[in-house]
């Protein structure tokens, strides 16, 4: 790259160019080129895109420029570019603005014969095997951008609540969810690993036990609530659950709140509000990029989000939502029978029932975690699984079990040992409280937010079974 001045570096975004009315005003852009089209009058037209915005903007380069021959008519799609010039009204249609060049610095060349994302439309199955460059397209541009706004508008939501922001572990040495789906974290050469009664001997190893990665950050959550009332984290957590399909990721991100002196019914209505709060940012903020997913992915999105906005959520128990698709004439795949759980179809089915979102609760124990309040009938937990159409679960939650002696005894017939969760149990000694919170899934929002159906596309560099690449 040639020498740049400092003058140079102040650019401008596109996303504000474009909006903008400074006529004559010397302006600087960054990005890439989309297109570009010579003309046999002596001048081009270049599109670029710098990622501030789905839309690009047009520069007109005139053959007076030094390195012109040399170099702008050899530009192709993916090369970078600096251009400097001179912000103009447009006088083609569908555009208010475009810059007129005065100089036109190379960032990086892009070989038209190998670069893999030329013009015409890419499979979302080719542009998982390109993840590095697929951002640059105008999918996957618009994906990035929302994720962006959605994570502001998460933070907003929480921090105007007066939350307290908690940053949970991601090495842990407890199970949140009782089940064995967890990666381990291990400094033990695996080759030559020592055995002691036929099991693993962790005492050699960096903590001197057992460590995974965290499946949820609730219990850490849950020691901060009951000493700052309304905590909130927001970070990644992973499965190692063996599930190939295009609703699950071994690593995605969770929203969990967790508040003191709070029930089952307060926490549901925190969470229809979280949902409702960032789909209206989304749909005020994205506007740009949301049009584009109505366009080419869901023509009834943006119609559906404003319905989900303006719709009180449904409420009913699990045990009315078993009777409801009991009743029902359609043949679900799994029968639902009361005592498993709900179902992706079944989930489907209770929104398409009462056309708005759905809030189930109070689950059978026995298909729930050790953690959640059992209800006086002995049989049900103070469970809640919130549904959306066409999403199924986005946030499932609890009020907690504040009664140690009924904590001690669920971890019991979980087959849990205790003593992994002697911190726990004590927060049930000392001023314990009620208390709820739940998890949202976020990428499952951004499959909502998008139309997209498969949740690889709505992060930037997905870990499924066997994938690990990038």
């Amino acid at each position: 790259m040639k020498n740049i001045s400092k003058k140079m570096i102040r650019r401008k975004k596109i996303a504000g160019l474009l909006e903008s009315n400074e006529f004559g005003s010397e302006v600087t852009i960054m990005g890439w080129v989309k297109t570009k089209r010579d003309t046999k009058g002596g001048f081009s037209f270049l599109e670029i895109n710098d990622g501030s915005t789905i839309k690009n903007i047009q520069v007109l380069a005139e053959n007076k420029m030094a390195n012109y021959t040399e170099e702008i008519l050899r530009l192709t799609t993916g090369c970078s570019v600096i251009v400097k010039g001179v912000l103009v009204e447009s006088p083609g249609k569908g555009q208010k603005v475009e810059v007129k060049a005065t100089e036109i610095n190379i960032g990086g060349w892009a070989d038209p014969d190998s670069y893999p994302l030329q013009k015409k439309r890419h499979s979302f199955e080719y542009l998982r095997t390109i993840a590095h460059l697929r951002a640059r397209t105008n999918t996957f541009g618009a994906v990035a951008r929302i994720r962006n706004a959605m994570s502001y508008a998460i933070h907003t939501f929480f921090q105007d609540r007066d939350f307290i922001y908690l940053h949970s572990p991601i090495i842990t040495g407890s199970n949140c969810e009782g089940a064995g789906d967890m990666f381990k974290v291990t400094t033990l050469d695996l080759q030559r690993v020592k055995n002691k009664g036929g099991a693993v001997d962790f005492t050699e190893d960096f903590f001197g036990k057992s460590a995974s990665l965290t499946v949820s950050g609730q219990l850490e959550a849950e020691v901060y609530a009951l000493a700052l009332g309304n905590v909130y984290t927001f970070g990644p957590t992973f499965r190692a659950e063996n599930s190939n399909t295009y609703r699950h990721l071994a690593e995605f991100w969770m929203v969990e709140p967790e508040m003191a002196f709070c029930d089952l019914k307060e926490s549901i209505d925190l969470g229809e509000e979280l949902i409702k709060s960032t789909l209206a940012y989304i749909l005020k903020n994205c506007k740009d990029d949301m049009d584009f997913f109505n366009r080419f992915v869901d023509k009834d999105l943006i119609s559906t989000i404003d319905n989900i906005i303006n719709k009180h959520f449904e409420r009913l128990t699990y045990t009315e939502a078993i009777g409801i698709l009991s009743k029902s004439r359609e043949r679900f795949e799994f029968p639902p029978t009361w005592g498993k759980d709900i179902q992706s179809e079944h989930e489907r089915y209770l929104c398409e029932h009462f056309k708005k979102p759905v809030a189930v609760t109070d689950y059978p124990k026995e298909i729930k975690p050790f953690y959640m309040k059992v209800n006086k009938d002995s049989r049900t937990v103070k469970a809640m699984d919130i549904l959306l159409p066409g999403i199924g679960e986005i946030i499932g939650g609890s009020q907690r079990e504040d009664v140690y002696e009924t904590l001690l005894n669920r971890i019991k017939e979980m087959d849990l040992d205790p003593a992994d969760y002697w911190w726990y149990l004590d927060l049930r000694k000392y001023g314990t409280v009620i208390h709820s919170g739940f998890g949202l899934g976020f990428e499952r929002l951004m499959q909502f937010v998008t139309g997209l159906a498969n949740i690889r596309d709505v992060i930037p560099f997905p870990r499924t079974p066997k994938n690990l690449e990038f």
